[in-house]
């Protein structure tokens, strides 16, 4: 299955998404995950805080916050096997 990031990252930042996907290690995995900005954990920056360096993404994969483990977690798009939109 394939799907553009800019096509898919609106759909995630719009809904809350099932993704079934092809890990690393070849086992399948569905993930809950949403870019909606009402999900997303708020990072408080403080005063003295060390400023980090952006980490460096790559083309081929998407982070996403999952809804069930409560963590940033990402995919390769060419793994998906499926998606479609969920109802919280």
């Amino acid at each position: 299955m394939t799907i553009e990031k800019t096509q898919l990252k609106k759909l995630l930042s719009e809904n809350t998404l099932t993704v079934t996907f092809n890990k690393k290690d070849g086992t399948q995995r569905t993930m809950l995950c949403t870019l909606m900005p009402g999900h997303l954990p708020v990072v408080e920056k403080r005063e003295g805080d060390e400023v980090k360096e952006p980490k460096k993404q790559s083309e081929e994969s998407l982070p996403v916050w999952d809804l069930e483990k409560k963590a940033w977690r990402a995919f390769r798009l060419d793994s998906i096997v499926s998606y479609s939109i969920s109802s919280l």
